[in-house]
C-alpha cells in the first residue's frame, strides 16, 4: 500500500471558504489514486477561509511514480448550496518521500474536474501533461480577450464592466468598498462636496487656500508656500511626477529664438558648451483641440522651457515660450520679466504638464502598457510557466482598475473628460501622438537617462533611486530565468514565451517596428532586460509618476488642470487679477483636487510592496533563494533612500521599496 499525505490550503479572501466537498485524484507516470473525498475530523470547516487542513492520507494500491497533475473538483453538500471556493494550493508527499506542489490561486465555482499541475514544471513530455497545459490556455484565451477601445492606442481587455471580469482579476472586498472611483467620493474625503457644481470664478487667493487646507500633506503645505519660486518651478521637472521630459540640450531649437541679448555675457553659449543647458518641450501638445468646461472655452499651451544648471547646482528656468510658432504675438518670457508675466507663464507650463503627464507619462506608459502585458500573460503562457510565476504578482488589480477608468474617468462623461483642458477628442489626441512616438529604449531608464543625457544633472532623486531599482530587479529577473534558460536556444524553442512577446508586439504596439520593441527573443539576455522593464513598469515606475500626484496637485495654483484666458500676447498687461480670472472654476479645480487625491492615496488593501509575493509560485530552492535575496537588496536600498531624505527640504519618497506596489493596483 502506498499512502499519500495531501495538504489543502485556502485563501484568505472574503468568502474563499466553502462548505461542499472537496474530492481529489492524483495522477502520476506510473499510474493514477482513486477519486477521493477528502474528508477528516474537521468536516466542512477544513476548507475554511486561510484555513491549512489537517493532513489527508489518500492511499493507491501502488506507487503512481512521479506526480503530474491532480484533478480537484467539489460538490455541494445536502443543505448546502454550490458555492465557491479559492484554494491557494495543494502540497502532496509520496511514499517516496518527495513533495510536489500544486498552485491554483483561482476560483473555483462549479461542479467540473480542474486539472493542475505540479509547479516546478516548465516543458510538458508527458501526454496528460500536454493536454493540461493547452486545455488551461484555451480557456484562458477565451477569458481574456482582445478589444479596439480607439483605435492607435493598445488594446485592451474585452468587458463591459466589472462583473463581466474573472473573478481571479476582481479587487478584494476590502478594495471594492473602499475604492468607489468616483469624485463624489473623493469630493466627500476633501470636505469640497458643496462645491462640486460651483461655476463660479475663484476671487482670492485666501477661497483657493480655504479649499486646499481641508486635506493637506507635508509635500501639499510645502509646495503651496513655494510654487512662486523659480527653484521649486524647476525642481518638478526632476522629482515632480512627471520626471520623463527634461533632457540636456545641445542646441536650442529653431522654433524658440532665444537670443543672446537676454543673457548677459553669452552665458547661454558658455552654458551649451558646457552642457548646463536643458530643454522641456510640450510639441506633441501642440494644435490639440481644448475642451469646453462651464460653456467656455479652455486653452491648452504647447511650451518649450530652457532651464540652467548654475555654479551652486542648482537648476533654474531662464526662458519660456508658450507656442511652438514663434511670432510677435508670442513672446519668450524671462524672469527679468514682471512679476505676473512671469508667474503666468510657468502656470501655463504647470498646467500643459499636468496634462502632458496624464495621458502619456501616467496612462499611456503605465496603466494601459501594464494591461498588455497582464493580458498577454494570462492568454498565452500557463501557470506553471516561470514567466507567470515570476510576473503575475504585478498584474494585480490592473485588469479592474483600467475597466474602471476606461468606464468613469475616460468615458464620454468621465471626470477627466468633463473637467481638464485635453477632455474629449484632444485626449485620443495626445494619447494617439504618445503612442507614435514610444520606444522601448525611453522605458528602460538606463537608456532613457542616456538618451535625454540626465546622467550627471544634481539632486535628480528619480533617476538616482531608478537606477538602482532597475539593477535590483534586473539581477533578480536575471537569476530566476537563467535557472529555467541554460541556454539562448532554450529561449528561442519556448513556443508559448515567443507568444507572449508577439502578443505585445502586436497589440500593444500595434506592430509598429520603429517602436523597437521585440516581436520575439533570441538571447536570455534580450528576455532579461524586457522582464526587468515589464516589473518595472508596473510598480516602480508607477509609483513614481502616480503617488505624488495629490502632494504637488492638491494646491490648484501649482497645478491647474485647465485655464480659460488665452497666455499674454505682449508683455506688461498680468496681474493677479488675470491670474485668477485665468484659474479653472472652483468645480473644476475641486473636481481635479478629488481625482488626484483617490488616484494617489494607498489603499489599505495594500498587502504586497514590491518583492513580497503572497502567493506562493516558486517552489525550488534556488528561486526562493533568489526572492529572499531580493527582498534584502530592496530592504537595503530603502534605508539607504530614507537616510537621504532626512537632509532634504522636500523628501522623494515614491521609489521607496516600501511604498512602491508590486502591480498598478490604483
Amino acid at each position: 500500500m502506498a499512502n499519500y499525505e495531501v495538504t489543502v490550503s485556502t485563501g484568505n479572501l472574503l468568502y474563499a471558504n466553502t462548505f461542499n466537498n472537496i474530492y481529489i485524484k492524483l495522477v502520476g507516470t506510473d499510474g493514477e489514486s482513486n477519486h477521493t473525498w477528502l474528508l477528516n475530523i474537521s468536516g466542512p470547516l477544513a476548507f475554511n477561509t486561510g484555513a491549512v487542513s489537517s493532513t489527508f492520507t489518500l492511499s493507491c494500491t501502488n506507487s503512481i511514480g512521479k506526480l503530474l497533475l491532480i484533478e480537484l473538483n467539489k460538490h455541494p453538500v445536502i443543505a448546502f448550496p454550490e458555492d465557491a471556493w479559492f484554494p491557494n494550493k495543494v502540497e502532496v508527499k509520496s511514499p517516496e518521500g518527495q513533495t510536489f506542489n500544486f498552485p491554483i490561486y483561482h476560483w473555483i465555482t462549479d461542479s467540473e474536474v480542474h486539472l493542475y499541475r505540479d509547479g516546478k514544471g516548465l516543458y510538458y513530455t508527458h501526454p496528460l501533461g500536454k493536454y493540461c497545459r493547452e486545455k488551461e490556455l484555451k480557456e484562458r484565451e477565451e477569458a481574456y480577450q482582445w478589444h479596439v477601445y480607439e483605435q492607435g492606442i493598445p488594446r485592451c481587455m474585452k468587458a463591459e464592466n466589472t462583473e463581466s471580469l474573472p473573478l481571479e482579476v476582481h479587487f478584494s472586498f476590502t478594495k471594492t468598498t473602499e475604492f468607489l472611483f468616483t469624485a463624489a467620493q473623493g469630493l466627500i474625503e476633501l470636505k469640497l462636496d458643496g462645491q462640486g457644481d460651483c461655476t463660479e470664478k475663484w476671487t482670492d487667493m485666501d477661497s483657493i487656500y480655504r479649499a486646499f487646507c481641508c486635506k493637506i500633506t507635508d509635500i501639499s503645505v510645502y509646495v503651496q508656500k513655494h510654487w512662486k519660486e523659480d527653484e521649486f518651478f524647476a525642481y518638478q521637472f526632476l522629482n515632480g511626477v512627471n520626471p520623463m521630459l527634461i533632457r540636456r540640450c545641445s542646441a536650442i531649437p529653431k522654433n524658440f529664438p532665444v537670443t543672446e541679448s537676454m543673457f548677459p555675457d553669452d552665458m547661454i553659449i558658455m552654458d551649451l558648451q558646457n552642457e548646463n543647458i536643458y530643454l522641456c518641450d510640450y510639441k506633441l501638445l501642440d494644435g490639440v483641440e481644448a475642451n469646453t468646461i462651464n460653456g467656455k472655452k479652455q486653452y491648452l499651451m504647447a511650451p518649450l522651457v530652457l532651464l540652467q544648471r548654475t555654479p551652486d547646482d542648482k537648476l533654474m528656468p531662464i526662458a519660456i515660450q508658450l507656442k511652438q510658432t514663434p511670432g510677435y504675438n508670442n513672446p519668450i518670457f524671462c524672469p527679468t520679466d514682471s512679476e505676473y508675466d512671469w508667474l503666468m507663464a510657468k502656470i501655463f507650463v504647470r498646467s500643459a504638464d499636468f496634462n502632458f503627464h496624464e495621458l502619456n507619462i501616467h496612462l499611456l506608459r503605465t496603466h494601459l502598457l501594464a494591461e498588455v502585458f497582464a493580458v498577454s500573460l494570462l492568454r498565452n503562457v500557463p501557470m506553471v510557466h516561470p514567466l507567470y510565476k515570476l510576473l503575475i504578482p504585478h498584474t494585480r488589480y490592473s485588469l479592474q482598475i483600467n475597466l474602471m477608468a476606461r468606464n468613469r474617468l475616460i468615458s464620454k462623461d468621465g471626470t477627466f473628460t468633463e473637467y481638464t483642458a485635453c477632455g474629449g477628442e484632444g485626449m485620443f489626441t495626445i494619447l494617439k501622438r504618445s503612442m507614435a512616438s514610444m520606444t522601448y529604449s525611453s522605458l528602460c531608464i538606463p537608456d532613457d537617462i542616456a538618451e535625454r543625457g540626465m546622467e550627471a544633472v544634481p539632486n535628480y532623486y528619480y533617476r538616482d533611486d531608478g537606477l538602482k531599482l532597475w539593477d535590483i530587479i534586473h539581477k533578480f529577473v536575471k537569476g530566476i530565468l537563467n535557472c529555467y534558460y541554460k541556454s539562448d536556444a532554450d529561449v528561442e524553442k519556448d513556443s508559448e514565451l515567443q507568444k507572449w512577446i508577439s502578443d505585445i508586439f502586436v497589440e500593444g504596439f500595434l506592430s509598429n517596428a520603429k517602436t523597437g520593441i521585440p516581436q520575439g527573443f533570441s538571447t536570455v539576455a534580450a528576455l532579461v532586460k524586457f522582464v526587468t522593464m515589464v516589473i518595472f513598469t508596473c510598480s516602480v515606475q508607477h509609483s513614481a509618476v502616480n503617488s505624488g500626484q495629490y502632494d504637488y496637485g492638491a494646491w490648484m495654483p501649482n497645478t491647474p488642470i485647465s485655464l480659460q484666458l488665452p497666455p499674454p500676447t505682449t508683455k506688461g498687461t498680468t496681474s493677479e487679477a488675470t491670474m485668477l480670472e485665468t484659474f479653472p472654476d472652483v468645480n473644476v479645480t475641486v473636481q481635479g483636487m478629488a481625482i488626484m487625491h483617490l488616484l494617489s492615496k494607498q489603499s489599505t488593501d495594500f498587502v504586497s510592496p514590491l518583492g513580497h509575493y503572497p502567493d506562493e509560485h516558486f517552489f525550488e530552492k534556488i528561486p526562493c533563494k533568489l526572492i529572499k535575496e531580493f527582498q534584502g537588496d530592496l530592504e537595503i536600498q530603502s534605508v539607504i533612500i530614507k537616510v537621504r531624505n532626512e537632509n532634504l527640504d522636500v523628501p522623494y519618497t515614491y521609489m521607496n521599496p516600501t511604498v512602491v506596489e508590486n502591480s498598478v493596483a490604483i
